[in-house]
């Protein structure tokens, strides 16, 4: 396999990436969404298609290993084949953590919201926001950008911490609201994670770019 082959192969990758991170976005949405209105049919359309996105990642691994197997790669060219899988493997995640919520959206059942969600809903756009940057930053070997949008995971821990304290007040007033409450603050739990992988996500970009491999320390909210 030549040179040209093998930057094809990795460009094809690259849109892979694309289009999983797509995916996850819109499971991400949509889990929230239909947490928002309590809508079952769409939370177990999120659930369904969570197999998609899993099946993206082992597509995208299947073809990394295949490149591995048949081509000689130089140190660049094993760095993007392990933040293609790093990257692959945590947007999986992210749409684990997208079908959680969905989940609790469906654990509700009939039982309403003990209030209108509005925390959660920006968590989810913040998260939602540094995600997509985060697949540009990587097909652009944007470094700088991919170290700011690290700083921004203080802005979702900010919300979490709110949301937080919102829901343990409303379970120390009214012990009835302790399950649905506990299900709210699982669903942000969720969103705080995504948030976190997308760090791991700019941490392997930065990685790709320098060859350095460090966590990125962001600033303590």
């Amino acid at each position: 396999m030549g040179r040209k082959t093998f930057r094809e192969n990795m460009k094809a990758l690259e849109k892979e990436i694309i289009v999983q991170g797509e995916m996850v976005n819109e499971a991400l949405y949509r889990s929230v969404d239909a947490l928002r209105n309590l809508d079952i049919t769409k939370a177990e359309k999120v659930i369904k298609d969570d197999q998609l996105i899993n099946r993206k990642r082992w597509d995208i691994e299947e073809k990394c290993i295949n490149l591995l197997a048949t081509q000689q790669p130089v140190a660049t060219d094993l760095r993007e084949l392990i933040a293609v899988l790093s990257i692959s493997t945590d947007l999986e995640r992210m749409g684990d953590h997208a079908e959680g919520i969905a989940k609790i959206a469906i654990m509700h059942g009939d039982n309403p919201l003990i209030k209108p969600l509005v925390d959660i809903p920006r968590m989810a756009e913040k998260a939602s926001d540094m995600l997509m940057r985060s697949i540009d930053a990587f097909i652009n070997r944007d470094a700088e950008t991919a170290k700011a949008i690290c700083e921004e995971d203080d802005e979702v821990d900010a919300l979490y911490d709110q949301t937080y304290r919102e829901l343990l007040t409303f379970m120390t007033e009214d012990p009835t609201k302790i399950t649905r409450a506990t299900y709210l603050l699982w669903a942000a739990h969720n969103l705080e994670r995504i948030a976190d992988r997308v760090t791991n996500i700019c941490e392997r970009i930065v990685f790709l770019i320098t060859g350095t491999m460090d966590e990125i320390k962001v600033s303590n909210y």
